[in-house]
């Protein structure tokens, strides 16, 4: 059934509030998570067996094929995920170009900002742990984090939907020229609002890392191990890390490559300082595995009331719904929730995300209903794997087929 996508016309931190127990018992710091039952596990099974599937995973393995061929492309890995399981993962190209070593499913890449989803869940999660009160300024429970003057106090909804009010990207280039993250926090304070604060979206990294620090400050622990032990090792994404000292570790990752295809021989370590803004590496299999944990399921690690604050549209997203406007018409009624974008398909509510940081792309599409999605991750800047998104869409609603890549038109421009 087509599911509505509409924002109510001033969304208030209660979204957050109730995820949190009413009377929060006294935290336990191993923030152990209730573990789903067998019998759970199997209904849930079950009831995903009955459902048809309508993908046809051949049909865009061969699309995928043709757009590595078509534009240049380095490396891509590739995962369809369909009444919530994993149907098909496949690697194409090269991991590095110099050394012609080949991509497959468990190639780890980077998130960049699909790595914000991660976030959310997390600080969610301890909210409901009672770790942190949800109606608490986040100037409070982030030390490092200072905004200009202001009445309105900035609520976890403003920080996880990007509603802080300050100029989009707010000093993403201190952090790309090797400022601490805390220090260009603190720096924030001297700017001016763009808008009135909880009003409109002005995307952030710097900000949004916040949401990493008010977790350490709440837990005592390190970001990385909350997000390990709550989420990735629940979730079995055996390849997940968030550091770039893992992803040089790893006896199979992805090189970054220019568009033309040349090496990027450094790998930078800029936004591994802000990590819940876009910290997370890994393969597209544990990307599939973390989408997944996205879809309300009864015998789903991620409680569905979260889910459902997660995936509720909160404010609107006009700079993005320009650029799909230009590229993937059919993406309608743009809406960021905390740390995922919402959008409207011909009536179907779908949530998702991109990322990017130099010689990366990553993203992530589903539809929470149908438990059906698109993952992808390719090493080059590269925005015409993007429009695979809507072909996996169409191919789940038994649309007709569009070329959203643009492949016909660039072999016509090559036949000249």
């Amino acid at each position: 059934s087509a599911v509505s996508v509409t924002a109510e016309p001033d969304p208030t931190p209660d979204i957050v509030v109730k995820t949190a127990a009413v009377e929060p018992t006294r935290p336990d710091v191993s923030l152990k998570p209730d573990r789903v039952t067998t019998t759970d596990s199997k209904a849930a099974t079950e009831q995903k067996s009955v459902r048809a599937r309508t993908v046809d995973t051949d049909y865009l393995h061969k699309r995928a094929q043709r757009l590595m061929n078509t534009h240049s492309m380095t490396g891509l890995s590739l995962a369809i995920v369909e009444n919530g399981e994993i149907v098909f993962a496949e690697g194409y190209g090269l991991r590095n170009a110099r050394t012609r070593e080949p991509v497959d499913a468990d190639t780890v890449f980077r998130w960049a900002s699909v790595s914000k989803g991660v976030a959310a869940a997390t600080l969610l999660g301890v909210i409901e742990d009672g770790f942190i009160d949800a109606r608490a300024p986040i100037e409070a429970l982030a030390p490092s984090l200072e905004l200009p003057p202001t009445d309105y106090q900035h609520s976890i909804v403003d920080l996880l939907s990007h509603r802080i009010g300050i100029t989009r990207n707010a000093y993403d280039t201190k952090i790309e020229d090797g400022f601490a993250p805390d220090a260009v926090r603190t720096d924030l304070a001297g700017l001016n609002y763009v808008c009135a604060p909880g009003s409109c979206h002005t995307y952030q990294n710097v900000a949004f890392d916040a949401a990493a620090e008010i977790i350490e400050e709440a837990t005592g622990l390190p970001y990385k191990s909350i997000v390990h032990q709550e989420l990735f090792d629940p979730l079995g994404m055996e390849t997940a890390s968030m550091t770039r000292q893992a992803l040089l570790a790893s006896q199979n990752w992805a090189r970054p490559h220019t568009r033309s295809g040349r090496l990027i021989d450094r790998l930078k370590p800029n936004y591994y300082r802000v990590p819940a803004a876009a910290g997370v590496n890994s393969s597209v299999t544990d990307l599939a595995r973390w989408m997944i944990g996205l879809m309300p399921d009864e015998a789903g690690h991620i409680p569905d009331v979260r889910l459902a604050a997660m995936q509720s549209p909160i404010i609107r997203t006009p700079r993005e719904q320009n650029f799909i406007n230009r590229r993937f018409g059919g993406l309608k009624n743009s809406h960021y929730g905390l740390g995922l974008r919402v959008y409207d398909y011909h009536g179907r509510k779908v949530v998702g995300h991109r990322g990017g940081v130099e010689g990366y792309r990553a993203l992530i599409l589903f539809d929470p209903e149908r438990q059906s999605g698109i993952a992808m991750m390719w090493n080059s800047p590269h925005w015409q794997p993007i429009g695979l998104q809507m072909e996996f869409l169409d191919e789940l609603y038994d649309r007709p087929r569009r070329d959203w890549m643009g492949l016909n038109k660039a072999r016509r421009r090559a036949a000249r």
